[in-house]
């Protein structure tokens, strides 16, 4: 793969080059990688993306979600249940935003904070993601730099590279063994 170097001076980072739109290059990455994701207009069709995705696989439309702003905005149709709290057993899905999402590695970067806690994208067999397109960043460092320049650094920052799996048991894949079995992002223009 091709790489381009910060700074060109010996020792510094080399990246690898995520080449035209930074947006389809992490969409090209997070489904190889096992997400499922579907591409929308605006925030006001968020709830038919989410519909047609718990749908699919016959689940309730009952959400444990995050507070984001953004989703205040959003009119959800009836038959929706969304409650604003941490996940708990027995909750087969959440909703939630992201921080930022990275095209090098298809990766969805979220914070701990008070409206959005670890165990939302941690507990639920599914992870419904939302993600801006304007969040897209090309590179891992960047997320660094919007760290620093935006919010400072949370107590807890997880990448996100489609659905948990593991091999350590006889070196059989394992979907959902340390997380959602499922990770569906839906990417707004926006």
């Amino acid at each position: 793969m091709p790489s381009e170097s910060i700074g060109g001076a010996p020792g510094t980072a080399v990246r690898p080059a995520v080449d035209g739109d930074c947006v389809a290059h992490f969409t090209r990455r997070i489904t190889a990688a096992g997400a499922s994701l579907v591409r929308t207009e605006s925030f006001a069709t968020i709830p038919e993306a989410v519909r047609a995705f718990l749908d699919e696989l016959g689940f309730s439309y009952n959400l444990v979600c995050s507070g984001e702003r953004a989703f205040d905005t959003i009119a959800w149709p009836a038959g929706f249940t969304l409650a604003l709290r941490t996940a708990a057993d027995g909750d087969h899905s959440s909703l939630t935003g992201v921080v930022a999402a990275v095209a090098e590695t298809g990766s969805l970067v979220v914070a701990a904070a008070h409206h959005s806690p670890n165990t939302l994208h941690f507990l639920p067999e599914n992870h419904i993601a939302v993600v801006r397109t304007s969040q897209v960043l090309r590179h891992l460092e960047d997320v660094w730099r919007l760290m620093r320049e935006h919010s400072g650094m949370p107590r807890a920052l997880t990448f996100i590279t489609g659905p948990s799996r593991t091999a350590d048991v006889e070196q059989t894949i394992q979907i959902g063994a340390h997380g959602p079995r499922r990770l569906h992002v839906v990417l707004v223009d926006a």
